[in-house]
């Protein structure tokens, strides 16, 4: 396999440096650079230890949109500039690994959707947890039937966060819901598709940086079926994030996230390999730098039609409105 030509378009969303990691380390491709468009941004990158001392710093966006042999981008800028960073990218027909969430602007998104599939390219947007061994079993579970018919998701996925980067994420609206939200929203639509009502409660209880919602609660209502994400930016660490699936024949519930450890799997009768009442399921061992990595081998595969892409088109615009359904925006 000839090696696949990356370059990197920003540097400020916190899943940057991972990426950046995880294609540095990856046999089947080849760096050719980072162009961040923050001057004093890239004068930071260059002091730093680890992946960026490593690498060449482009002088000007067209040596990526230019560049025929740059196939494949990832989009790192902050999520306030990545919609337009990577509308930019496909506009130049590259294939793109866009960190999510994917903006603000619904319109905008659905035209950069539309046109990559008219140039037949690829756009991923950067949700490690599709590859997090405990979520894809919890999801092969419930879609295959062995859960029964689901009726409840509940997700709790929250963090404390400085003031700082809440008065950076306050720009959106939805404030931690937008920005953590969209990880569990997308679990919650692979496995029920998209939800017919959207209910959501965005609160600034603690008064810091008070444009930034830190206790939210989303409810997504399905015709059989509801799913809850609560969400906040002041738990006390170690944070407790849990996932949790719900149907007719048994449950599933993972806690903790990172790193998984085992899955409570509760079944009403014997199925298979496990037992009726509870059973403890071990996960394989995944550090966050795994799932990049697993992120990235599934985007090249897919450029290389070894395998379809692990998620439709379709299901990244149901992502993405859900969200915006969620933050009030749409």
């Amino acid at each position: 396999m000839s090696k696949i030509r990356v370059a990197q378009y920003g540097s400020k969303h916190s899943h940057a440096e991972g990426k950046l990691s995880a294609i540095l380390s990856h046999p089947n491709t080849e760096f050719a650079g980072v162009f961040e468009p923050d001057p004093k941004q890239r004068e930071f990158l260059q002091t730093l230890d680890g992946p960026y001392s490593e690498v060449e710093y482009l002088s000007d966006v067209n040596d990526i949109l230019q560049d025929d042999s740059i196939t494949l981008v990832t989009s790192e800028g902050r999520n306030i500039e990545s919609l337009n960073q990577t509308e930019q990218l496909v506009n130049a027909g590259k294939h793109v690994w866009f960190d999510k969430p994917a903006g603000d602007n619904w319109p905008q998104w659905q035209k950069i959707i539309a046109n990559a599939e008219r140039q037949n390219i690829f756009v991923q947007v950067g949700y490690m947890f599709r590859y997090h061994g405990g979520f894809k079993l919890m999801s092969e579970w419930a879609n295959s039937g062995f859960l029964g018919d689901i009726f409840g998701i509940r997700a709790h996925m929250s963090k404390n966060w400085p003031e700082e980067a809440r008065k950076i994420v306050g720009k959106h609206l939805g404030g931690v819901f937008y920005d953590l939200g969209s990880h569990m929203i997308d679990q919650i639509v692979w496995v029920l598709g998209r939800p017919s009502k959207v209910t959501s409660f965005l609160r600034n209880d603690t008064g810091i940086a008070p444009e930034f919602m830190d206790n939210t609660l989303g409810v997504f209502e399905y015709d059989n079926a509801m799913a809850i994400v609560d969400l906040a930016s002041m738990e006390a660490e170690p944070i407790a994030r849990r996932f949790e699936i719900h149907g007719t024949k048994g449950s599933a519930i993972l806690e903790p996230m990172e790193p998984p450890k085992t899955l409570k799997l509760i079944l009403s009768d014997s199925s298979g390999d496990y037992s009726s009442g509870e059973n403890i399921v071990s996960l394989p061992t995944q550090t966050r730098e795994d799932l990049y990595v697993l992120e990235l081998e599934s985007l090249l595969g897919a450029m290389n039609g070894t395998h379809p892409p692990y998620r439709s088109y379709d299901h990244e615009l149901i992502v993405q409105e859900t969200l915006l359904r969620g933050t009030e925006r749409i």
